[in-house]
């Protein structure tokens, strides 16, 4: 039987425990501000961004994983044992780190089996298929089998995220198609939610709380009634996350859920005080 490795990449937001008892791998995205270059979770971490970005008063430019860093990687599994990998990442219509991966995994064809993931999302949605799929390689699936079960629930993973600032998504050159709909914003709040792998204008409301609650709507239309795991991310917004989360936890049919910090890599475009739920079926 093969001994599956799960990897991913740092846009991948899930509490460390996860990563610990799961053994997961993870790439780090490249953050860019002018000539001085830091990895996400090594070199650079949140609060040391969000200094940087005060004091610099600029906005840094990510850049996904070369190939080489994955080959690395993935050679660093193959010496504890690992002979094949699952490699999951953020989608592949917003950065170039799935098609780093997949440059890789061809790199390595006849030395390690890599296979490479689009989870045509990111940050929470992926932390949970990234946990789906290491508790199926534990439990003895095959490599398929695994594929096959995130393929049915890739479709059904929803993510809606309202901003608290707009001058992050503004200066952002990966969520360009959403300038018209940011800049006719002025004070009205958005919602942005995650579609087929591309972010797109879900709603414009008035407040805060009421971008907050419209969170809640939108989690309970992609919920139902079935058995959901659910995560609720958050920049520089913990007291606002923990309150989200409670509320959705009282209102939908949660088996797991979590807060968490979000990658620094997304909130480059997102800003602080942003606040997103991620509904990800449980079955």
């Amino acid at each position: 039987m093969s001994k599956i490795k799960i990897m991913t990449d740092s846009t991948c937001d899930l509490p460390a425990h996860y990563f610990q008892e799961y053994d997961l791998g993870v790439v780090p995205i490249n953050i860019q501000f002018g000539n001085e270059t830091f990895q996400e979770g090594i070199s650079i971490d949140q609060t040391t961004f969000y200094k940087k970005v005060d004091e610099l008063g600029i906005i840094p430019q990510t850049s996904q994983p070369s190939p080489a860093q994955f080959i690395e990687a993935y050679r660093a599994a193959a010496q504890q044992g690992y002979d094949t990998i699952i490699s999951l990442h953020v989608t592949g219509k917003l950065s170039g780190t799935f098609n780093s991966a997949l440059l890789a995994s061809r790199e390595l064809e006849g030395e390690i089996r890599v296979v490479p993931y689009d989870s045509l999302a990111g940050s929470g949605a992926l932390g949970f298929m990234c946990v789906d799929a290491a508790r199926m390689a534990r439990a003895g699936k095959s490599v398929e089998e695994i594929v096959a079960t995130l393929d049915r629930k890739r479709s059904q993973v929803r993510l809606s995220l309202t901003l608290a600032t707009l001058r992050y998504a503004q200066m952002s050159g990966r969520i360009s198609h959403l300038q018209g709909f940011i800049a006719s914003l002025l004070n009205v709040k958005p919602i942005i939610v995650l579609h087929d792998g591309t972010l797109i204008p879900g709603a414009r409301v008035r407040s805060r709380q009421a971008a907050l609650d419209q969170l809640v709507e939108l989690s309970k239309q992609a919920a139902g009634n079935r058995p959901i795991r659910l995560a609720v991310i958050h920049g520089e917004a913990r007291a606002e996350a923990g309150a989200l989360l409670a509320r959705l936890q009282r209102e939908l049919n949660c088996v797991e859920a979590f807060v968490d910090d979000i990658a620094i890599s997304l909130a480059v475009h997102f800003g602080p005080g942003v606040v997103g739920a991620v509904v990800y079926p449980a079955d």
